[in-house]
């Protein structure tokens, strides 16, 4: 049972909004009063549906003493006593606490781990899963370093991912996915197994991560291309190195005043998730098991191509659809993603 004085206490919040809107505020007092007036309004919607069929049932029952009525009101009972448990958990999902970074850009950063060559290339597919799923999803995809090998494998590859909840969805992908199959590079036929790492940060913002200018060591260099074939005659790349925490970020487009912004932008961002997974170790006491907590040194995932199949280890889900997860087919594993985490945070919060 939702507490009704809760409910109460955020339809009065949303009212108020409401009316504070309504009085024609402008600038960033209208900003962020629209911001939490559109986060709540979903939840307002369940809390009135909810509401609805609580006073549906209490009538139906207040007709059970009307002799002429009774038959029907015997019949209704039954038919809201099944709704509600579902609306009630519609509501509780509504109510969970929000993680205050979903509705964030990300930063994606994609690196081979074991397996040499055939691990790179791996990577390189999972770069092309991710920019197919933010196409599908509308978002805009941004490289802003990538290293290749030889063969077209990534040896590194940092990516700026915009749109609506980028972070909500694609932070369950931090984490070693494992390949199995057999690589371009063997001629034997064999199965290999490889993997490459994943990690999705949440952009930050300037009021998160304030930086000393004398905790850094900016360099400029000159930038090369796709294996090294291509060299610029200005030295527009930049590294900047954060002393204190040994961060290396580079950004290697044609302007150097453009690097410098990128580059700090990443930066700000991995230590922006360095505080926030922090935080969340103080916590894993409390929740050990979180899906997506953005432990990059768990194993989250197998692809395996000869059986055609993905297996994520979290949720124990197996799907046989390997070439449409490839080409970014991921709502369906992400949605599934999202449904345990939520039924993870309802037990422990009933518990």
């Amino acid at each position: 049972m939702v507490p009704l004085e809760k409910l109460e206490q955020i339809r009065q919040r949303f009212q108020f909004l409401e009316a504070q809107m309504n009085e024609g505020l402008c600038g960033e007092d209208i900003a962020r009063l629209s911001k939490e007036y559109s986060e709540l309004k979903p939840v307002i919607d369940q809390i009135e549906e909810y509401l609805y069929i609580l006073s549906e049932i209490e009538e139906a029952k207040a007709l059970l003493n009307d002799p002429d009525m009774r038959a029907l009101a015997e019949e209704e009972i039954p038919l809201l006593n099944a709704r509600l448990p579902v609306i009630e958990r519609d509501l509780q999902v509504a109510l969970l606490p929000k993680d205050a970074a979903d509705a964030r850009p990300a930063i994606l950063e994609i690196r081979p781990g074991t397996g040499g060559e055939e691990a790179a290339l791996f990577a390189g597919d999972l770069l092309r899963m991710y920019q197919r799923y933010a196409e599908i999803s509308g978002w805009i995809f941004e490289v802003i370093e990538e290293q290749q090998t030889e063969l077209g494998g990534v040896k590194e590859l940092v990516a700026h991912v915009k749109g609506e909840g980028v972070f909500a969805r694609l932070k369950y992908e931090s984490g070693v996915h494992r390949v199995q199959r057999v690589p371009e590079t063997e001629s034997g036929g064999r199965i290999h197994t490889s993997a490459a790492t994943v990690a999705v940060l949440p952009e930050a913002e300037d009021v998160d991560i304030q930086i000393d200018p004398n905790d850094l060591r900016i360099d400029t260099m000159r930038s090369s291309g796709a294996g090294g074939q291509h060299v610029n005659t200005t030295d527009s790349a930049v590294r900047i190195t954060h002393l204190p925490s040994g961060i290396v970020v580079t950004s290697s487009e044609k302007s150097q005043h453009r690097n410098r912004e990128i580059a700090m932008q990443v930066l700000k961002t991995r230590l922006f998730d360095m505080e926030r997974q922090r935080a969340n170790q103080e916590r894993s006491a409390v929740r050990k098991a979180q899906v997506g907590s953005g432990d990059r040194s768990e194993r989250i995932r197998t692809y395996n191509f000869p059986q055609g199949r993905m297996s994520d280890h979290r949720i124990n889900l197996t799907i046989y659809k390997l070439d449409q997860v490839m080409q970014g087919d991921l709502n369906d594993l992400i949605d599934a993603l999202i449904a345990d985490d939520q039924a993870s945070l309802l037990a422990e919060l009933s518990g």
